[in-house]
């Protein structure tokens, strides 16, 4: 079965070595239009002596027709922020495969690992869908379901559990397609929810909330966007690294009240969260105990 990966990045890469680790055929790669630094899927097809076209060039008449030339049988989107065309997906006899980092219908979007975490949820999981020309619309083909871990912040959600889970179940996906079994299970649309990109906005901390809320808060927005919160001293603070337990400071909330090891711990509502680490605008993250000093005051951002 002739296949093109479409991805970038390191997500992209190990979804093609795992392809090739298995002796699938694959005729061509597509990347985004290149950068100041090499992608690594892009090095790694170039490496391997395999074709490879930017995503945006699919548009033009001379890189379509190279496309049509690679036979393309199934696609394989690993990692694509490109939109691709119909004609592209339609061109594929089998269509188009898709891994997303949620349970379809819910939390369609491309944040949708922040929002589970920032909602308190218990469990969210992956999806390998059929590409339609919706967003995340497209049938299903196979699910995982994982535990949030109570104390999990969304970077160590994706690379512990749902980027190694993918990468494997992506490929398991092309097994199917090409053995023939591959499920098309309709979403239930009804059921889905779509939740905008998490940024800046959505992630200013409101001190003012029970602790819980915060918490879920910094380690939905951990790494990106961070979550953030302004000093008394005027500056603007993001926090990382966060962990939690329940107690009844006597300090306001938002208060530093304690600096232990390169750590800080924040007063609020109902516990006290510990923050690893700490980033002013700007600059790099650093242990929070050289920002963030015993009875600062931390608020939501103007």
């Amino acid at each position: 079965m002739r296949i093109v990966v479409f991805g970038q990045a390191a997500f992209g890469l190990d979804v093609f070595n795992a392809l090739r680790e298995a002796d699938e055929e694959i005729v061509g790669v597509s990347t985004p239009r290149p950068g100041s630094r090499p992608d690594p899927l892009f090095e790694a097809a170039t490496d391997a002596n395999i074709p490879v076209i930017a995503t945006p060039e699919l548009r033009k008449k001379e890189s379509f027709e190279q496309y049509l030339d690679w036979k393309p049988e199934l696609l394989v989107f690993a990692f694509v922020t490109d939109i691709v065309r119909k004609r592209v997906l339609d061109a594929a006899t089998h269509g188009a495969i898709q891994y997303h980092p949620s349970l379809l219908p819910k939390h369609r979007g491309i944040a949708s690992m922040n929002w589970p975490i920032i909602s308190g949820a218990a469990k969210t999981g992956l999806t390998i869908f059929w590409v339609d020309e919706g967003i995340d619309t497209g049938p299903i083909l196979s699910q995982q379901e994982f535990e949030i871990d109570p104390q999990e912040s969304m970077g160590s959600l994706y690379f512990k559990k749902l980027y190694p889970a993918g990468v494997q179940a992506l490929a398991d996906g092309v097994r199917l397609v090409r053995e023939g079994n591959a499920p098309r299970i309709e979403q239930d649309h009804e059921l889905a929810s779509y939740e905008p990109p998490c940024g800046p906005e959505h992630a200013e901390i409101d001190f003012q909330k029970p602790a819980q809320v915060v918490f879920n808060l910094i380690r939905g927005c951990d790494p990106q966007p961070g979550a953030s919160a302004r000093g008394d001293d005027g500056q603007l603070y993001k926090l990382f690294d966060a962990s939690y337990r329940p107690a009844t400071p006597e300090e306001d909330p938002g208060t530093i009240i304690a600096v232990n090891e390169g750590t800080a711990e924040i007063s609020t509502i109902g516990g006290i969260i510990t923050i690893g680490r700490a980033q002013l605008e700007g600059e790099r993250k650093v242990p929070a105990a050289e920002l963030l000093k015993v009875d600062m005051v931390l608020r939501r951002p103007d």
